[in-house]
């Protein structure tokens, strides 16, 4: 599970090293509100009820692949 406000964090730290201003023309800034949205949004459907997740992301999402990769690699950097 990653922790979000951490991972978050860590995704501006590295889009910052990897000198990203724009990812396909969108401001950092933005990235982070949508990633912020994404892993405090999470929601999914069992039956006929609807439930929020509040701990980790989205199984199975591309996005919580990449943002763990991002997690493992500061991991790695300090190691």
């Amino acid at each position: 599970m990653l922790p979000k406000d951490e991972s978050l964090k860590i995704l501006k730290e590295f889009l910052l090293e990897h000198h990203y201003e724009k990812v396909q023309g969108i401001p950092i800034g933005i990235i982070l509100q949508l990633a912020d949205l994404v892993l405090k949004e999470t929601a999914f459907v069992d039956g006929n009820k609807f439930y929020r997740q509040i701990i980790g992301g989205a199984m199975g999402s591309p996005f919580t692949l990449t943002l763990a990769n991002i997690f493992m690699w500061k991991w790695e950097k300090d190691a």
